[in-house]
């Protein structure tokens, strides 16, 4: 073998190293399917010209992608606010962390028998979820709309006990977040998550009675194991959904719906 013919085999070989570096990298991500499914989507072409195959694991509920990317199943998950998975985390002694926020989903207050505040009268039944963060962020919502009275307004775990006032002595109960929309006819209020009032073809800016206002410290956030915070896919994951082209993806698509964070 020449001397020429022996480097240009090397150069060949490092080229197809490099290569496969760079434009190998898998990373699967775990999302509910509106919005963060279809965001995922929506930044496949980008994710590719940065060598990187973006694989949508789809979840329908708010356990098992924390649980699954805790165990390696994921790379990385989309669907949870952080004090959701502050508490989730500190429960499970789990090391998952935010890699940064991406978008709000406002959480609205949504009736089937009923067409304004107007109309609550007393001993209504209200669903609210049933998760610790998203209970108190739904108990806030009436709060800050006047309908309840809590104790400490800005403790983010509010539950029932912590009511100072309820005039209408409305009665509360508590549902895996999911299962909100499917009660609406069995209640006469919820307080229903943006993801899943969506996927119910709810539109929280017009079918809400009353709505979380922009400034909800509730974003929604890509978690990762903490050990990969630092990775390069996952920065590059971040790069992109804190993109312009993201921010009008969100707001041609979603109306209002959806929020950037960014």
């Amino acid at each position: 073998m020449t001397k020429n013919f022996k480097l240009l085999a090397l150069t060949g070989l490092l080229s197809f190293v490099v290569g496969a570096n760079s434009f190998g990298a898998t990373l699967k991500v775990g999302a509910t399917p509106v919005p963060h499914a279809e965001i995922l989507e929506a930044i496949k072409p980008e994710l590719s010209k940065e060598g990187i195959d973006l694989k949508i694991v789809e979840f329908t509920d708010y356990v098992t992608p924390n649980l699954a990317l805790n165990d390696g199943e994921l790379d990385a998950n989309f669907f949870q606010h952080y004090p959701y998975l502050q508490k989730f985390a500190e429960e499970r002694k789990l090391n998952l962390v935010s890699a940064g926020a991406i978008h709000v989903e406002p959480l609205g207050l949504f009736s089937e028998k009923h067409k304004s505040l107007d109309e609550l009268k007393k001993g209504a039944t209200v669903a609210i979820p049933n998760d610790p963060s998203n209970g108190g962020r739904a108990l806030i919502l009436l709060h800050n709309n006047g309908i309840i009275k809590l104790a400490d307004p800005t403790n983010l775990y509010s539950t029932e006990f912590d009511i100072a006032e309820n005039p209408k002595k409305l009665k509360f109960k508590s549902l895996e977040a999911a299962q909100l929309p499917r009660v609406l006819k069995d209640v006469d209020f919820a307080v229903i998550n943006g993801n899943y009032a969506m996927e119910a073809n709810l539109n929280p800016t017009k079918d809400a009675l009353v709505l979380e206002g922009k400034e909800s410290p509730y974003a929604n956030i890509v978690a990762v194991r903490e050990k990969d915070l630092e990775k390069t896919e996952i920065k590059t994951l971040i790069k992109v959904l804190q993109s312009e082209k993201v921010a009008d993806f969100i707001e041609e698509k979603y109306n209002g719906s959806v929020v950037k964070a960014f």
